[in-house]
């Protein structure tokens, strides 16, 4: 048969990825705990960006009337929609603050991106199976495809960076929802592979929309987008539709020779659950990730300055010291025109949390950002790579996220340099992180929930045998409105 018409053998890289989550799972109980940590804050940043007009403008029926009887309710919102849609909103709104969970590594993204995906379907899927009395999806199902889909984004992003190339590291959420959404919708692993090449030869898209100037607020519902185009890329691969089998390695037309500069894929390790016990939580400031701890440096020193009868007029300059990564995303000069593009520069993070010593979503707000103050202080930050911080960054032992500010003041006053490196929410201060970490689902809860719904949905949240067991209708269901 001639080579042109005769199939060839799957890309290894696809293989790979279908193997990995049709094994029996064997994750650690650290797994399953952090997934459920990361289940609360997910949500919780959700319910919060529902207070905003310019993210609750997204959701809904795409046109009017285009609800669907039976299909994933869209928690918070009154909405019932096919799981396609459900899957962008509950996407978008859980990326819209940017304050939900992030990794880092030669590409950065948001893992928890793809519960929009995991959740959609599985709520589809368990309405239907209670419509027709089979047994449904419960939570533990949803846990286990967060962990893969965790997996397959941040193992993808160890060795391969796709903002290098031009790409957003949204293509890594199409692609794991793909994986994992293909596997609860019980597809064969033919009809898996055919869902996956799907995902790698279709648009991806551009970095333009978080980068001057152009930053604007697509970066808020491009994860959506991606984690719903995963679900009905998995839903076409259903109908049987056709699978590409070199739709990485074909020459000239496949992904690597097409976007990738003609590299493939490198892997640090075999696919498990490393990314989710590592995962970074942004638990006290909605701020692009390699800023964070810059942003609690410069809040311990607004402290400092006040204490010692100083204020940010006294400022000579600021100097960050940081690693490569941060300069290359964040460290920005001149105007910064909407939210989107403040809550990514390092500079305009470091001036609020000087000025008032805080940093909230509402601080990249018109109104904030109006302080004709921040914009004076902004002038006088400058970022320096420290080589030992990129290195630390990068370690997979430490993955570290080090910033170090330091304050000179008029006077020739210097105070002491704050350097601080792991944020947060980082593995390495898990113990200290959880607590908060749980204060803030607690807060979001309150935020557009009924007192009854906030109280239910902390009870099962905090039971790991409960919700474990909840069939994830139950579960979904305990996220009423107020209205």
């Amino acid at each position: 048969m001639d080579k042109h018409t005769t199939q060839p053998p799957w890309d290894q890289v696809l293989v790979d990825i279908v193997d990995y989550v049709n094994a029996e799972p064997d994750f650690s109980e650290l797994s399953y705990t952090t997934a459920r940590h990361c289940l609360m804050d997910t949500l919780g940043c959700g319910l919060e960006a529902l207070e905003y007009p310019a993210c609750r403008k997204l959701l809904g029926p795409v046109v009017p009337g285009a609800t669907l009887a039976g299909g994933a309710k869209v928690p918070g919102t009154g909405d019932q929609l096919d799981p396609v849609k459900a899957a962008f909103d509950i996407g978008a709104m859980v990326r819209w603050l940017d304050f939900n969970d992030t990794w880092l590594a030669a590409e950065w993204g948001h893992p928890s991106d793809n519960l929009g995906g995991i959740l959609a379907v599985s709520d589809w899927l368990s309405r239907q199976a209670d419509t027709h009395g089979q047994q449904s999806l419960t939570m533990r199902d949803v846990l286990t495809a967060m962990i893969q889909a965790h997996e397959i984004q941040g193992c993808l992003a160890l060795e391969n960076s796709f903002n290098r190339v031009g790409l957003d590291h949204v293509v890594l959420v199409k692609v794991a929802t793909t994986a994992v959404v293909s596997r609860l919708l019980g597809l064969s692993r033919e009809q898996q592979l055919a869902a996956l090449s799907l995902a790698w030869i279709d648009g991806q898209s551009l970095r333009t929309y978080r980068h001057a100037p152009n930053t604007g607020s697509r970066k808020s519902w491009a994860a959506g987008d991606a984690t719903s185009r995963g679900v009905r890329l998995a839903l076409i691969a259903q109908t049987g539709e056709m699978g590409y089998p070199t739709a990485l390695t074909a020459e000239t037309w496949g992904f690597y020779d097409v976007s990738f500069g003609g590299q493939p894929f490198a892997f640090q390790r075999p696919y498990g659950d490393y990314v989710m016990q590592n995962i970074l939580f942004k638990i006290s400031y909605p701020a692009e990730f390699h800023g964070q701890t810059a942003a609690e440096a410069a809040i311990a020193l607004h402290q400092q300055l006040k204490d010692q009868g100083y204020s940010t007029d006294d400022i000579a300059q600021v100097r960050i010291r940081t690693h490569e990564s941060c300069i290359r995303i964040i460290d920005k000069q001149g105007p910064l025109n909407n939210p989107a593009d403040r809550d990514h520069c390092v500079q305009y993070m470091v001036a609020v949390a000087l000025l008032f010593g805080r940093l909230t979503s509402a601080d990249y707000e018109d109104d904030i950002a109006a302080d004709p103050r921040i914009d004076a202080l902004r002038e006088r930050i400058r970022c320096v790579e420290d080589p030992q911080f990129t290195r630390d960054y990068l370690d997979p032992e430490k993955r570290s996220i080090a910033n170090a500010v330091h304050v000179e003041l008029h006077d020739g006053e210097q105070l002491d340099e704050r350097v601080i490196e792991y944020p947060l929410g980082h593995r390495r201060r898990r113990s200290e992180g959880v607590p908060l970490l749980e204060a803030k689902f607690q807060r979001n809860l309150q935020r557009v929930l009924t007192p009854e719904a906030a109280a239910a949905a902390w009870s099962a949240s905090c039971d790991p045998a409960r919700l474990e067991a909840m069939p994830v209708r139950q579960y979904v269901d305990l996220y009423q409105p107020l209205s």
